[in-house]
């Protein structure tokens, strides 16, 4: 009896768990002191955030996407995609029970206004120039109206049902991995390698010189013996590192020692940055197969050495060809 009682608590706190947003009391001043300010002008007061400078627009990792006020499940990364506008995009909801719409009236043209149905979050807008073959809807989301708990986190967090959705991924978190690239100027390596299938995750930045904390001012000069670089997350059983060394030597000139087109300088040398015996080992296979290959005409100058301290670029270099379409780049992928 005891045993069966257990078991009945257990599953009643399960159940619970599972559904703890819907008896969420919404508090505004509560939410005034846990939200920061553009949360709570976009979720409350219907406000948009600016495009491409959001947290979620280009995330790419497994797992769902709850109302940031009421923690109600929305959308899943399974129905994300990249629509171009620079919000985050989904073709449905996870639970269309979680979301409603109404008539926004504020532009000239009405509109679709997507709420949560629990929380009464502002969450964007829909639009029927969605995916054809997934329904042509388009829910233009804030970032800031959302949370992310990626799949590993689901079960503690008390969203297990949604487990089911992934059922190639294990509830252990998958294991990533890190490249560290530099080929000229990072804007054209960072937007042709963040394409590539299984990278998850692409950061652009400063690594490999002396001073602490450079910022582009600094680099910008050479001086301080940085080069531009590219931080890949990637998933290794999707694509391995040494298929994204492949990709690095035709997209760049690995042969021009100090310069990339019409950048000159230290800050824009070829170079792998190893973090491990097993990506020196690759890197250095690599440069061998290259040369074997014979697609260069002159010797390959790029550097194999020691990844040091990564430091990020400024915000406005990050997806910079995405941001801003046909800007300048020198990166091309070669046959």
């Amino acid at each position: 009896m005891i045993t069966l009682l257990t078991f009945l608590l257990a599953f009643n706190g399960a159940v619970m768990a599972d559904n703890h947003w819907k008896n969420k009391t919404i508090n505004k001043e509560d939410l005034k002191k846990s939200l920061t300010e553009e949360q709570y002008q976009v979720t409350q007061h219907e406000g948009t955030e600016m495009p491409f400078k959001n947290k979620y627009y280009n995330h790419k990792e497994e797992g769902i996407y709850v109302d940031v006020v009421s923690g109600e499940p929305l959308f899943s990364s399974l129905d994300k995609y990249d629509s171009g506008s620079g919000w985050p995009a989904f073709t449905k909801p996870i639970d269309t029970s979680n979301v409603q719409t109404k008539i926004d009236f504020k532009l000239i043209a009405p509109r679709q206004e997507v709420r949560s149905k629990h929380g009464n979050s502002h969450l964007g807008h829909v639009f029927d120039d969605g995916p054809q073959d997934k329904g042509g809807k388009r829910f233009c989301i804030n970032s800031a109206a959302l949370r992310f708990i990626a799949t590993q986190d689901l079960e503690k967090e008390g969203y297990g049902e949604y487990l089911k959705l992934f059922p190639n991924q294990s509830v252990e978190k998958k294991k990533l991995e890190t490249a560290i690239l530099a080929g000229g100027c990072f804007w054209g390596v960072e937007d042709l390698i963040r394409k590539l299938p299984g990278v998850v995750e692409t950061q652009v930045g400063y690594t490999g010189g002396d001073l602490k904390n450079p910022t582009y001012i600094h680099v910008k000069t050479g001086s301080t013996n940085h080069a531009e670089a590219v931080k890949v997350t990637y998933d290794p059983a999707k694509i391995t590192y040494t298929a994204l060394l492949e990709f690095f030597f035709k997209m760049h000139d690995p042969t021009t020692l100090d310069r990339q087109g019409n950048d000159v300088g230290t800050q824009y040398r070829s170079a792998i940055f190893y973090s491990s015996p097993e990506q020196k080992e690759l890197a250095e296979k690599a440069i061998k197969a290259q040369e074997k290959i014979g697609r260069w005409k002159k010797p390959i100058v790029t550097k194999v050495v020691p990844a040091s301290t990564f430091y990020d670029a400024e915000d406005y270099h990050q997806d910079y060809l995405v941001k801003n379409p046909g800007g300048y780049t020198c990166h091309w992928v070669r046959d």
